[in-house]
């Protein structure tokens, strides 16, 4: 029996393009598909749901996931990163470091586990994580194949300091954009954010999407322009950066 994208609890926005909302953390993660190939946006606060992840995608679009890209490095979004092993991984530049440098993977268990994670589940989650291959300084465009182009923006720094939009051109033009945008809650800004920079990296999401786009939040529900235009200016004010 074919199960609809709807069924399996994702959210359809285009054509090949869809999201869901992982439980606890209502992190949000996207799949794209091509004719050839399958991105994954996101990865999971552990190796256990991003194998469920793997495992719904691959159901959904019939083909293994060979590509994955992390907008940041934050254990809800990369610590299911191991179950993607074989794709393609696709991060900003700096968050290799970030996701292999023994004192940053300390910082992402203690962040994870001061959350509510599992203490063995975070040891494991964070001692699996693996180097990003692919790190992009400006902007890569991925071929998926059937005229499926995706492009991969280095928007930040703002919410972390190595922030990845995701572009996905059509009608509507869908564009992941990590925690640089929030529509469940107010944007967390913790000791690795730019406060300084993020309201510009959020006017970088705007040129980059456009005024009839689909924004996908890292937490909550898609949103439009006018949403993001609100909250960089509610950045701006709330961390006194000019205009």
């Amino acid at each position: 029996m074919t199960v609809t994208w709807e069924e399996a609890g994702w959210e359809r926005m285009a054509a090949g393009v869809g999201r869901c909302r992982l439980p606890v953390w209502d992190c949000t993660a996207g799949l794209v598909a091509g004719e050839g190939a399958v991105l994954v946006v996101d990865a999971g606060s552990s190796p256990a749901e991003g194998a469920r992840l793997r495992e719904q995608a691959q159901s959904l679009t019939g083909r293994r996931v060979t590509h994955l890209a992390l907008t940041h490095p934050h254990f809800d979004h990369v610590f299911g990163a191991a179950a993607f092993t074989g794709a393609e991984m696709f991060a900003a530049v700096g968050a290799d470091a970030a996701l292999t440098r023994a004192r940053d993977r300390e910082e992402l268990y203690e962040d994870a586990v001061g959350n509510g994670l599992a203490r063995d589940v975070a040891r494991a989650s964070a001692d699996r994580l693996a180097a990003p291959r692919h790190l992009v300084s400006g902007e890569w465009t991925l071929d998926l194949g059937g005229g499926r182009r995706v492009l991969l923006a280095n928007v930040g720094p703002g919410h972390t300091a190595h922030d990845l939009a995701v572009l996905v051109p059509g009608d509507p033009e869908v564009v992941f954009c990590g925690d640089l945008v929030e529509e469940s809650g107010e944007p967390q800004a913790g000791p690795d954010a730019v406060p300084s920079q993020w309201p510009a990296a959020l006017d970088r999401l705007l040129a980059l999407g456009g005024e009839d786009a689909l924004y996908v939040p890292g937490h909550g529900a898609v949103v439009d322009a006018a949403f993001v235009r609100a909250q960089r200016d509610a950045l701006a004010a709330r961390f006194g950066v000019s205009s």
